[in-house]
């Protein structure tokens, strides 16, 4: 469930107070309430789990925010909680999830897509390290998905994918 959390923080993003408007522009599209469904991988090697999110974020030209709740197998939940700020084109914050420690996000945005890398608390999946893209789709749409190395092989996983919509 920590990479839930962490991936929701991927869409917590800021913009200085000079950007251009086209990015604070982006920010706004994607605050607001959202709710959708995904699944989370909870162990190398193990099975998908299934999760529902509810999510609000809000947005201005210098902060996005965003508190959500995730849900697996009915009786589960997790909250989480993202703040970042940027500094020029470069985006970088915190968010705190299921361990309560605050993990780090730093990345920039191209086009639809925020993409960051991430710096977890605590070890996961053989390390610290993670990347996050969160994909605007369409006018109502997001993505939002973790991707982890498996330090066996090497290989990526996705250890994270949610697909929400605006409620």
């Amino acid at each position: 469930m920590r990479l839930l959390a962490a991936a929701a923080l991927a869409c917590a993003t800021l913009v200085p107070a000079g950007a251009m408007a086209s990015e604070e522009d982006f920010l706004k599209s994607i605050a607001g309430q959202w709710t959708g469904s995904g699944t989370v991988l909870r162990k190398l090697g193990g099975e998908n789990v299934n999760v529902t999110c509810n999510m609000k974020s809000s947005a201005n030209a210098a902060s996005y925010a965003m508190d959500g709740a995730c849900r697996a197998l009915v009786v589960v939940s997790r909250s989480f909680n993202a703040r970042v700020k940027a500094a020029g084109t470069r985006y970088s914050g915190t968010y705190t999830g299921v361990s309560g420690k605050p993990s780090s996000l730093a990345g920039s945005r191209r086009g639809d897509t925020i993409n960051l890398d991430v710096t977890w608390a605590n070890e996961i999946y053989g390390d610290r390290k993670a990347t996050m893209t969160i994909q605007k789709v369409g006018t109502d749409g997001l993505r939002i998905r973790t991707i982890d190395k498996d330090p066996t092989s090497g290989k990526s996983i996705v250890t994270t994918q949610l697909n929400l919509k605006r409620s």
